[in-house]
């Protein structure tokens, strides 16, 4: 993979593209079942070859059973003289999702516990949902539930809850070993831009991206419902668990704040210290959170059966911003910029993972002479002269065959791409050989 994910990428244009996908996918209502992911899966399939897999309602997932398929058609509240007072059609946050079908008449007293609304934000429509109880409900502005008169309303939700299935798309993208780094996003959300079409956005292009380019690893991208979607993958697929070494959840990829990173269970793996060497170089905001098992599809992965080296990127948080989960969460709530920056840690990551080698020193007793060699001028770039006799010192001393190039750059805290080119020039000129590496285990069953 290409050194330099940053120079040779158009970002402004690439944040234009992410966002326009973002738009395109944002009025389709989404669940964790039904015709809105089947619809936004088809629509990715525009820009990588998704394969589309379905999972029958009732199949037991581990500890879990596939629930039936919820798809909706139309809901409202109408006034008597028959005004839609919430209406489906103009968001489809106005109702609880996974709501059961209802038409019914009632009183503004009966309806009242079925509305939900948010007294801190008058202006902005909660996201709500209700998948394992079944229930209904219709989430407004907290205006205009003030503003419902005395009444009596038409109730009317038409929904199906029938036995169908839990959909999900896959991407592998082989490489040269069958090693895998696994990307998942969850594609389970209405009209929310952030949480997490940006995920989706981001993902769906990473994957376009890497299909272009030579890659050591293996890439396997999973768009799916969260929690349930997770579970029933590493249900199925438990015989191929093995082959996952590296993962990366992206949820909530798209907002302003700075860019985070949650470590995966275990904490030290190869990808929390390329995520968190890499996540340096994007300005001092960054955050590195500690694991915790509340979250997004990390903490399947991450479960104790598992322990699968898999952590989350996103910007701010999640629950830790006050948009989240409301129609807040639109199109003007994500940034272009924000968008390719993101893309672009992520890449920035995979490439430090591709190029990550363990080297043995050939010439270990005292320095060799690296002038004599021209080694200095081997390098050239924007390094000077005592930067590149410096990386070239370091990779020398922890080449042991004990220390990866990731370890040999945090250890100097230098830059991975500037002990990486050192490390090349060594090679060359016949300093270094390469160690082959075991990789790092896949599980660790219930390691703490």
């Amino acid at each position: 993979m290409s050194t330099v994910v940053h120079d040779t990428l158009d970002l402004e244009g690439l944040g234009h593209e992410l966002h326009a996908l973002i738009a395109e996918l944002y009025p389709i209502c989404r669940s964790i079942t039904g015709d809105g992911v089947r619809e936004t899966l088809c629509r990715l399939q525009r820009f990588i070859p998704l394969t589309i897999n379905q999972v029958p309602t009732g199949t037991r997932v581990f500890d879990w059973t596939v629930p039936r398929e919820w798809n909706i058609r139309d809901a409202y509240v109408k006034s008597s003289r028959g005004d839609r007072v919430i209406d489906f059609q103009n968001s489809n946050l106005h109702v609880v999702n996974y709501s059961v079908p209802v038409h019914r008449k009632m009183s503004l007293e009966e309806l009242k516990p079925h509305l939900h609304s948010l007294p801190d934000y008058p202006d902005w429509i909660p996201y709500r949902t209700s998948y394992y109880k079944e229930n209904w409900g219709f989430c407004l502005s907290h205006r205009q539930f003030l503003e419902l008169p005395e009444d009596e309303y038409e109730v009317s939700i038409d929904a199906s809850l029938k036995d169908g299935h839990l959909t999900y798309g896959e991407l592998v993208l082989l490489g040269h070993t069958t090693d895998e780094v696994l990307v998942s996003c969850h594609v389970c959300h209405p009209s929310l831009a952030n949480d997490n079409l940006s995920g989706v956005a981001v993902a769906c292009f990473l994957a376009n991206h890497l299909s272009q380019l030579p890659r050591r690893f293996s890439y396997r991208f999973l768009f799916i419902p969260g929690t349930i979607g997770s579970i029933a993958w590493l249900s199925i697929n438990e015989s191929r668990i093995s082959r996952i070494k590296h993962g990366l959840v992206l949820a909530g990829v798209g907002d302003a704040g700075p860019l985070s990173y949650k470590k995966s269970r275990r904490g030290d793996t190869e990808i929390d210290q390329a995520a968190v060497h890499v996540l340096r170089q994007f300005g001092p905001n960054v955050k590195v959170l500690e694991f915790s098992p509340y979250g997004y599809d990390e903490r399947q992965y991450c479960s104790a059966g598992f322990n699968l080296a898999v952590g989350r990127l996103s910007r701010t948080p999640h629950g830790t911003f006050p948009e989240y989960h409301t129609s807040a969460d639109n199109l003007s709530f994500v940034r272009p910029h924000s968008l390719s920056e993101s893309f672009s840690a992520c890449l920035s990551i995979f490439s430090v993972l591709e190029r990550n080698r363990a080297y043995l020193n050939t010439n270990p007793k005292c320095e060799p002479q690296l002038g004599e060699r021209g080694l200095y001028r081997a390098i050239g770039g924007s390094m000077d002269s005592a930067a590149i006799e410096l990386a070239m010192l370091w990779v020398l001393s922890l080449s042991d065959g004990g220390h990866t190039l990731l370890d040999i750059a945090e250890r100097a805290q230098l830059d991975f791409d500037s002990i990486h080119r050192a490390a090349i020039a060594l090679q060359e000129h016949g300093l270094l050989k390469e160690c082959l590496r075991e990789s790092p285990p896949a599980t660790c069953g219930a390691r703490v």
